[in-house]
């Protein structure tokens, strides 16, 4: 996700008075801002710093929504309502199918040692961002069998 863009969505927002949407955009605006400046980058926020704010920010949300009491109606129809805004925005994730095409094609002779923590500490640099960690580990530990 450029970072651009994010901010031209949340101008948009702004415009046509949409306030969670505005207020949810902004949040990811200023993750991807803060994770910039802590890496040294403020400048140059790049799409994979985008990325992972909006990736940190969609897990945010989704636990606020799995841990809202059902009693709160309201709370967490506005919890859902943020989860999906910063789902349109979050980078396709790989399928368990893909990761095993990644991990027998380019990484055939790490998981032919079968040391999962080895194979998980070569493949993550390459698939960070692209692929659920659990789902990497789930298939790492199918291949491990």
């Amino acid at each position: 996700m450029q970072f651009e863009k994010l901010q031209k969505d949340m101008i948009a927002a702004m415009k046509a008075h949409d306030k969670i949407r505005k207020d949810t955009i902004a949040a990811l605006v200023s993750g991807a801002k803060k994770i910039a400046i802590d890496e040294g980058s403020r400048d140059n926020i790049t799409e994979e710093i985008t990325d992972r704010a909006i990736m940190k920010e969609l897990r945010a949300a989704k636990e606020q929504y799995d841990s809202c009491p059902d009693s709160r109606a309201d709370l967490k129809e506005e919890y859902r309502n943020r989860y999906e805004i910063i789902s349109a925005y979050a980078p396709k994730m790989m399928s368990e199918e893909e990761i095993r095409e990644v991990l027998t094609g380019r990484f055939a002779d790490v998981i032919a040692t079968k040391n999962k923590g080895q194979i998980m500490k070569t493949v993550m640099p390459e698939l960070k961002g692209k692929a659920d960690g659990k789902t990497i580990s789930k298939v790492v530990a199918d291949l491990c069998k």
